[in-house]
């Protein structure tokens, strides 16, 4: 069993372990090539929601990801460049958006989201402070079309405890959120669905964990591991190595990289995406609200509005384009009445997302490995999964044995990737 672990990456995903560790009794030390808590973890919607567990690649995301690829304001934009990784991620990806597999996609990630909301209690009950509100999730449409194909596509998730809910007319719609424009048609309410603030999520783990006892070295990347057999023993930093029974890598958008220190292989890319925080907000906004045929997520949160969306490829960097940014403003105004398109009004923001070809994290030991385990690949999910993957990862690195959960999400099967 192991008692000294290290995590390599301070993200939501590392932290959010680093707490279910501490809590089993494990000396933990979490390392950041930065800020803990920055990137991605830091800068996203903030939404706690098991009902959008399906995974990105699906029925009908050919089509539409060929039509907005190489349009630079369109929600999903692939940045042209000669790089044959992307080209095979790319092809995995479509070859993946298909009925069965994301059925079994869903299947899987709804599973592991079993626990998602008891352990986000669990978090504020252990004195893990941070803003967290349960107003559910408004979804409005501006196509009748689009509104009933994506009703369609939840019935799946009754089987979960998430009943299909009832069609909202325009006015029912604009009595929940009275801030929505004319142009809404309609839409439905997902009552069990939350959001918070991620940045006080990740600075609240971080305060909890140096309370109780945990090492944290920010501006502390790993470069390389040290093994014995199939055992690694220890990280190598700039500090120095730092020995451990068991590590951790969850490093986000940057996990393939990091995987490659031990020799291993992960289909990983970069999903940028971007955000723009009105404060004080142009109007209020009653809850959150999913634009999704704009592919625009919506959150009030304490002060502030956040408008976040869009998916680039465009490799591991964090330049703003600002047709990006305009693109998101533009989605705002069509939705929310009065909102404005000037983005100089917004604080503006990007982070990486870290994308696997079948939307599916990488949880579980790398192949090869009897204690090193990976823990990435979250995408869009990262906030919503990271206690569930933390509760799993822990019992794996406690114990040695993965739990059932986990079978799908096995780093394994891309060991010929």
């Amino acid at each position: 069993m192991a008692r000294q672990v290290v995590i390599v990456g301070g993200g939501v995903i590392g932290l959010c372990t680093a707490w279910a560790l501490v809590k089993r009794g494990c000396e933990v030390t979490v390392l950041d090539a930065g800020a803990p808590g920055g990137g991605a973890s830091a800068g996203n919607a903030g939404w706690v929601v098991p009902s959008m567990s399906g995974p990105v690649p699906g029925p009908g995301v050919v089509a539409t990801s060929l039509k907005w690829m190489l349009h630079a304001d369109s929600p999903l934009y692939i940045k042209p460049r000669p790089d044959p990784a992307l080209a095979r991620w790319l092809l995995a990806f479509w070859r993946r958006s298909n009925a069965r597999d994301y059925r079994a996609g869903l299947d899987a990630t709804m599973a592991l989201n079993a626990p998602t909301m008891a352990l986000f209690d669990e978090l504020r009950a252990d004195g893990v402070a941070f803003e967290m509100h349960a107003a559910g999730l408004l979804c409005p449409y501006l196509d009748e079309r689009a509104l009933a194909h994506d009703l369609r596509d939840i019935e799946p998730l009754a089987s979960f405890g998430y009943p299909t809910p009832p069609l909202l007319a325009s006015d029912a719609i604009r009595e929940l959120e009275p801030a929505l424009t004319d142009d809404v048609i309609g839409g439905f309410f997902l009552p069990q669905e939350r959001h918070l603030r991620p940045d006080s999520l990740c600075a609240g783990l971080v305060d909890w964990l140096a309370a109780h006892g945990a090492t944290i070295h920010a501006n502390t990347p790993a470069t390389g591991f040290e093994r014995t057999g199939p055992r690694a023993t220890a990280v190598v930093t700039p500090r120095g190595k730092i020995e451990a029974e068991a590590i951790l890598l969850a490093t986000g958008a940057w996990l393939g990289r990091t995987a490659r220190l031990a020799g291993l292989k992960l289909p990983i890319q970069a999903g940028k995406g971007y955000h723009l925080d009105y404060a004080p907000p142009p109007r209020p906004i009653q809850r959150p609200l999913s634009l999704h045929e704009a592919r625009v997520a919506v959150t009030p949160l304490d002060g502030f509005v956040r408008l976040a969306g869009t998916m680039e490829f465009s490799g591991l960097n964090r330049r703003i384009y600002p047709a990006r940014i305009a693109a998101i403003a533009r989605a705002g105004r069509r939705y929310l009445r009065d909102w404005p398109t000037e983005t100089t009004v917004a604080a503006t923001w990007t982070g990486m997302r870290p994308m696997t070809p079948d939307g599916l994290p990488v949880i579980g030991l790398a192949p090869g490995f009897a204690n090193l385990a990976l823990a990435g690949g979250h995408a869009m999910l990262g906030v919503t999964l990271a206690p569930a993957t933390a509760e799993a990862v822990a019992d794996l690195l406690t114990s040695g044995h993965p739990p059932d959960v986990l079978q799908p999400f096995s780093p394994l099967r891309w060991r010929r990737a």
